[in-house]
């Protein structure tokens, strides 16, 4: 059983968990294409690329947890 049939199609964290590993999946690409080719500033952006990513999957971690205070709040409206 994947982690998204845990959840009802309702429930927002069926569809960050597929997000997340749609956005984790582009990021190893991204690493990956910055290893093949050599330009910097190709290389730098697909790092760049990788990390705002990451950045991403730690705000739909953070959703998903309410661990931000703004996910705390919109949960008790």
């Amino acid at each position: 059983m994947t982690d998204r049939m845990q959840y009802d199609e309702k429930d927002p964290r069926h569809h960050t968990l597929k997000l997340k590993q749609m956005l984790n999946d582009t990021v190893a690409h991204a690493r990956e294409d910055a290893s093949k080719v050599s330009d910097p500033k190709a290389q730098a952006l697909f790092e760049t690329t990788a990390e705002v990513l990451k950045g991403l999957v730690k705000a739909f971690d953070d959703f998903e947890e309410k661990r931000e205070e703004a996910w705390k709040t919109a949960s008790s409206r």
